[in-house]
């Protein structure tokens, strides 16, 4: 299984192909006003190849492409299939028969397939319904949302959709990780009430959830909307933490870009040393493998913007990229597994 990357600043998906030959799986990226077009014309020059894409930011080795386009592809040998979700605000499990069925296609086993995805929203919903199978053969989920309304699969436009691919790796193992680059504080609360639909906590412990926040932190609630970027909230789900980020203060709760239900025990989170956190992904990874062929990964887009902030990003795509192959995408909300993330990396490694 190799990796090929290609990109083109100025959005000519020729430009972007250049080089590509026998393809297994194409995964497109590209801004939103060329989208439709960059799918209609992907399939034109790879007809009959399986493809999943979705519009927003990527990066290709030390390149981010902000405005144009770029095409990860997966050759050698490998089995894929790729499908849709549709309706994914109410009923996502209509189309899971298909999913059931491409992971008895290919065969796939915990050590050496993944799921791949891209949505366009309600991703908590997402996650739990493509797991609703994946977990029955310990099968990893790794995957994202747009930027638009519009995902594609196999040169299709769907909106309120998540498109998927099943990959097999055939002569090698792939493995997935998530990046965390906050660490819980002593605040512990009981989300006691919430609007899940809304994502907004209303009280923690029985109080104002935008005034136990601001006390914890010794700020005023004219800061709670970029104070994410330092302190979001964290889910303990067992012993894992799973990041939930801010999206801002309403009347006297706070609104976030991830559900939160009544009775969650959250934590505030702080930010950690994030050049050392990068550096323990990375020796886990050169652990886990004695060859790596290339890498998948999906960053927040907080989290870039965190990065770039602090001048890191660069380094951490040269950092990155010193491992194998890298590239990725800039999602509005990450997947990992069966949870929904914020602020996070998640990633996938193959041989």
């Amino acid at each position: 299984m190799e990796q090929f990357m290609g990109t083109s600043a100025c959005g000519n998906l020729m430009e972007a192909v250049k080089g590509l030959q026998n393809p297994k799986l194409i995964l497109l990226f590209s801004n939103v006003s060329t989208f439709a077009n960059h799918v209609k014309e992907l399939e034109k020059l790879y007809p009959n190849v399986p493809s999943i894409g979705c519009t927003g930011n990527s990066y290709v080795k030390t390149q981010v492409i902000e405005n144009g386009c770029s095409v990860i592809a997966f050759t050698g040998e490998i089995k894929v299939k790729t499908n849709v979700l549709t309706d994914v605000d109410r009923i996502p499990i209509l189309r899971m028969r298909y999913l059931e069925e491409g992971l008895m296609e290919i065969g796939a086993n915990q050590e050496d397939t993944v799921c791949i995805d891209f949505c366009t929203g309600n991703d908590s919903c997402v996650v739990t319904t493509l797991n609703m199978s994946l977990r029955k053969r310990n099968i990893s989920l790794v995957g994202g949302t747009g930027w638009s309304t519009e995902v594609s699969v196999n040169g299709k436009l769907y909106e309120n959709a998540c498109v998927y691919a099943l990959v097999k790796n055939l002569h090698g193992k792939i493995k997935t990780y998530k990046e965390n680059i906050y660490h819980p504080t002593s605040f512990r609360y009981l989300a006691t009430k919430t609007d899940p639909k809304a994502h907004k906590i209303i009280t923690l412990n029985g109080r104002p959830a935008a005034d136990v926040y601001c006390e914890a932190l010794k700020i005023p609630a004219s800061k709670i909307e970029t104070q994410t970027y330092e302190n979001p909230f964290g889910r303990y789900i067992g012993s894992s933490i799973y990041i939930i980020s801010i999206k801002e203060k309403q009347e006297n709760g706070i609104v976030c870009f991830k559900q939160v239900n009544e009775m969650d025990i959250l934590t505030i989170l702080e930010l950690s040393d994030i050049r050392q956190v990068v550096q323990n992904t990375m020796t886990q990874i050169q652990r886990d493998f004695h060859h790596i062929s290339g890498i998948l990964s999906i960053n927040c887009l907080f989290r870039y913007n965190l990065f770039s902030e602090r001048g890191f990003f660069d380094t951490y795509l040269s950092w990155m990229g010193s491992l194998a192959n890298h590239a990725g995408f800039i999602g509005m909300g990450e997947h990992y597994n069966a949870q929904h993330i914020n602020q996070s990396m998640s990633c996938l490694v193959f041989e």
